[in-house]
């Protein structure tokens, strides 16, 4: 029997498909599901990721077709068909997508079906079955990609050699997913290739739809985004590389490498464009050598994070920062093969450093998985006292860093204790950021 999972840090796999649709310019999610789960999701995607807003149509006017006991019993999609009708009516979009909740799901609402009755209508009406039981958010990512990629997005036999996309940052999941997304289209941009992020800014749905074009998909994640490439790689023959997600300068050196030599970049260009970043981001970090040394700022650390930012945390602070991550807890669903996948890439740090990684997603086991990592003192007069320590994670984490007497820093969801607007963490730029604010933090509490 499964486990219960405590404070969840996702949504279900309904949740997710709606946040991503939410990220996606002018999409329109039509909830077929009871009135609660539209409600529960309006507040989960707002609070928790750092201050998110509603955006257009969404929050809590999501139009739902909140079916309830008759539609149950006899069935909802006469219920489903008039809400589509209405919102094509009433709502302005690009796009239309019906997500399916749990119960719609079990009693056999074919909301695909529904959704074809639609297709003379002018507008693009496109249904996912994402039942709740089918995974969490990130299962949402994928089913909704999916369903795109296999029914939206435009055959281009003729492909752009200049042009990528990019998988795997899981939109509002990710709560800096904006920011992020402008870093990740920069860097590229200045290996001479134009990306289509989807969710980032200026984007529109005739990116998405077009992006049957572009020659290379790229995924910043070893779990997330590999169905959806697959899937465009069978419908539209455009195969997809997996790299590293690039938070710190050593893995956005990586990430430039590998993308660089997928996409048969001249290495002279890549050396260049890494000469330049790590020059400009080394002129602001040699600031900190005096103050870092002064005051021995140098940390034991736990990172409590996602399958996408666990590695990349854990990477920066031990090669990158200098510190000491002694526990790393990774708190999604994942497979065994996943786990593995994941686990790889805590091998082989610059440093030597091999922190302790475990997988659980109940929120009150981290400060056991910590004592049986590092035992507390039991009134012995000589103890290894983990101390000064820094815990990354995310707001649920405080209450633990706080029984370390250490500091703490919400870096992924869910976020209720900080804004958060178009704030990075990845590339050279997006570390600095995270410097700035891991730095502001020990100096603001002296």
């Amino acid at each position: 029997m499964s486990k219960f999972i405590e404070r969840p840090r996702y949504l279900c796999s309904m949740g997710g498909a709606v946040a991503t649709l939410k990220a996606l310019p002018k999409a329109i999610s039509i909830i077929h599901a009871a009135a609660g789960c539209g409600g529960n999701f309006g507040n989960a995607l707002n609070g928790a990721t750092g201050y998110l807003g509603s955006g257009y149509c969404a929050g809590q006017a999501l139009p739902s077709s909140n079916v309830y006991e008759k539609d149950i019993v006899f069935g909802g999609e006469e219920r489903l068909e008039e809400q589509i009708a209405n919102t094509l009516e009433i709502v302005d979009g690009d796009l239309y997508v019906v997500v399916t909740g749990c119960m719609v799901d079990i009693i056999g609402d074919d909301a695909v079906a529904v959704a074809n009755r639609f297709k003379d209508s002018g507008k693009p009406v496109l249904a996912v079955e994402t039942g709740g039981f089918k995974g969490n958010s990130f299962k949402g990512y994928d089913l909704v990609l999916g369903k795109l990629f296999r029914d939206f997005v435009a055959q281009q036999p003729v492909k752009d050699k200049q042009t990528v996309n990019i998988f795997g940052l899981v939109p509002i999941q990710d709560v800096f997913w904006k920011g992020n997304l402008n870093i990740l289209k920069a860097l590229l941009n200045k290996l001479g290739f134009k990306a289509n992020t989807f969710f980032g800014e200026g984007e529109t749905i005739d990116n998405l739809k077009q992006a049957g074009a572009a020659s290379l998909n790229i995924v910043v994640s070893d779990v997330y985004g590999i169905g959806p490439a697959q899937i465009f790689e069978e419908t539209h023959d455009v195969p997809y590389v997996v790299v590293p997600l690039p938070l710190g300068p050593s893995s956005t050196e990586e990430f430039l490498r590998q993308v660089g030599a997928a996409l048969k970049v001249d290495h002279t260009l890549v050396d260049q464009v890494i000469a330049e970043e790590k020059a400009h981001y080394y002129g602001y970090v040699e600031r900190l050598g005096d103050v870092y040394n002064d005051l021995d700022f140098q940390r034991y650390s736990v990172i409590v994070a996602d399958a996408n930012y666990g590695p990349a945390l854990t990477k920066f602070v031990a090669d990158d920062l200098g510190w000491l991550p002694e526990l790393v807890v990774i708190t999604d669903i994942l497979s065994d093969e996943e786990q593995a996948l994941v686990a790889d890439r805590f091998r082989g740090f610059a440093s030597g450093i091999a922190p302790k990684v475990v997988f659980d997603t109940d929120t009150s086991n981290v400060s056991k998985h910590f004592s049986a990592a590092w035992p507390r003192n039991n009134n012995a007069r000589y103890f290894d006292s983990f101390s000064p320590a820094f815990v990354l994670g995310s707001s649920l984490d405080r209450e633990f860093a706080e029984s370390l007497g250490a500091a703490h820093l919400s870096v992924t969801y869910p976020i209720s204790n900080r804004v958060v607007l178009d704030r990075t963490y990845l590339g050279y730029d997006g570390s600095l950021r995270l410097i700035e604010d891991i730095f502001g933090l020990l100096v603001g509490s002296r």
